[in-house]
């Protein structure tokens, strides 16, 4: 099932204004400049490794996909001359799939101003629209905002079976009539 997905203006808490919108190929110069700008304890959270460098071919291949293997949102700032991504959120599923892979980054200046929420509550949308019942997200133990986060947004958080420095963020999606999509 495709998904629609109108371009719009968000203020955030601090009063900030992002424009929201789908990633696509022409975003990968924009996500190599976000990652740049990415502390490396962002980068440490976000990848759940040391991550110097951001891998050009994966980036490509990855936005090439859209949509038939998922989605990514952009958080860029509305004000900037040219539009800095300062958070996004994807979800990767292949097309006929049931279920999710969803993964968030939000700029360290914009945090604690409802970015990670505007974007987690938009990808959760967009995957209902997408006909997925479920998505899941692995966060280091350490990104206790993002747990707190994914905690709020109901997700289940449970530790990492394969890995004792993660947990395991699972949602379970009821699609908008108030139906288990997977009945």
């Amino acid at each position: 099932m495709d998904f629609v997905f109108e371009p719009r203006e968000e203020r955030l808490r601090n009063g900030r204004r992002v424009g929201l919108r789908l990633a696509g190929p022409q975003d990968e110069v924009a996500y190599l400049q976000a990652f740049d700008r990415l502390s490396p304890e962002a980068r440490y959270m976000r990848f759940m490794r040391v991550v110097r460098e951001p891998n050009r071919e994966a980036l490509r291949r990855m936005l090439a996909s859209f949509p038939e293997r998922g989605f990514a949102l952009v958080a860029v700032d509305s004000v900037a001359r040219q539009a800095a991504i300062v958070g996004s959120a994807l979800c990767m599923s292949a097309r006929e799939a049931k279920s999710g892979e969803f993964a968030m980054t939000v700029a360290s200046e914009y945090g604690r101003a409802g970015l990670g929420r505007l974007l987690l509550s938009t990808l959760i949308e967009l995957a209902r629209q997408r006909g997925l019942g479920e998505i899941t997200g692995y966060v280091l133990a350490a990104n206790q905002p993002m747990l707190r986060l994914a905690r709020r947004m109901g997700f289940v958080i449970a530790p990492d079976p394969d890995d004792s420095s993660a947990r395991v963020c699972r949602l379970r999606l009821i699609a908008k009539s108030g139906t288990d999509p997977d009945s």
